[in-house]
C-alpha cells in the first residue's frame, strides 16, 4: 500500500475515533456529521489513489462516489451522501451548525452518518 493510500486511511480512521468520543452527545451531532463526511471523503480518495486515479481537490461525497463506483461492489445510500454534501460547509462554521432541511441532525441522524462512514471505511480498507 502506498504511503498516500495509507495516509488517507489513517486520517479517515482518526475521524472515526473522534466520532466515538462524541456520538452520544446531542449537542455535537453536527460535528459527528462533519467527521462522518470527512471519513467517507478520505476513504473514497484512498481508493482513487490505490487505483492510480486522479484524486480531485474537492469534497462532494456524491461526486467522489461517482468516481469510485466502478471499483466497488456495494450499494451506498446516495441520500446520505447528499446530506453529507449539504452539511459539509455548514458544520464547520458558526451559525447554522450543519443544518439539515429540518434543522440540526438528530442523534439518530448522527448514528446513521457514523454507521455509513464505518461501513465505507471498513470496506475500502479491506479492498486496498
Amino acid at each position: 500500500m502506498s504511503y498516500l493510500v495509507d495516509g488517507w486511511l489513517e486520517s479517515a480512521s482518526g475521524d472515526l475515533q473522534n466520532i466515538e468520543y462524541i456520538i452520544k452527545d446531542e449537542n455535537l451531532t453536527h460535528i459527528v456529521a462533519f467527521h462522518s463526511q470527512q471519513c467517507v471523503e478520505k476513504s473514497f480518495k484512498a481508493l482513487l489513489e490505490y487505483k492510480n486515479q486522479e484524486v480531485p481537490k474537492q469534497h462532494s461525497t456524491l461526486t467522489l462516489y461517482g468516481l469510485v463506483s466502478e471499483f466497488i461492489d456495494i450499494l451506498i445510500n446516495e441520500e446520505v451522501l447528499s446530506a453529507f454534501d449539504d452539511l459539509y460547509i455548514d458544520s464547520r462554521y458558526p451559525g447554522n451548525f450543519g443544518l439539515l432541511p429540518y434543522g440540526k441532525p438528530t442523534l439518530d441522524d448522527a448514528r446513521e452518518f457514523y454507521e455509513l462512514a464505518v461501513y465505507i471505511y471498513e470496506y475500502i480498507r479491506k479492498k486496498v
